[in-house]
């Protein structure tokens, strides 16, 4: 089970992975056989290669300025509930609800996300 301590860093490391687009850095989240899917859109990247050039496919998004926050709802057994707030001057703004489910070493093994405009 992760603690909030590793849950809040791991969303740290995700806030700034989005921020680098670098590959190192979204690879230190996410466990070699992981999944990302994402409602409503389709998005279902399956492996780390596979969520690395998703990731990369959407810098344009963060181009004029973007803003997170965050809050941990709860932690049950492996998997953490997160409510945020993604600003983007571009883009506007997005209600998001995470479900981050944890290996042993504390890397996502299955990543949902609701992602609403508002």
């Amino acid at each position: 089970m992760p603690t909030k301590q590793q849950v809040e860093g791991w969303v740290t490391a995700y806030v700034d992975a989005w921020s680098s687009s670098a590959p190192k850095d979204i690879a230190a989240l996410f466990a070699a056989d992981a999944e990302y899917h994402e409602w409503p859109y389709e998005t279902h990247w399956i492996g780390r290669e596979e969520i690395i050039t998703g990731w990369q496919s959407r810098e344009a998004w963060q181009q004029g300025g973007w803003d997170f926050d965050w809050t941990l709802l709860t932690i049950n057994g492996d998997t953490a509930a997160i409510s945020g707030t993604g600003v983007y001057k571009e883009l506007g703004t997005f209600a998001n609800l995470w479900t981050v489910t944890f290996d042993e070493r504390a890397k996502c093994t299955v990543f949902p996300m609701w992602n609403n405009q508002v």
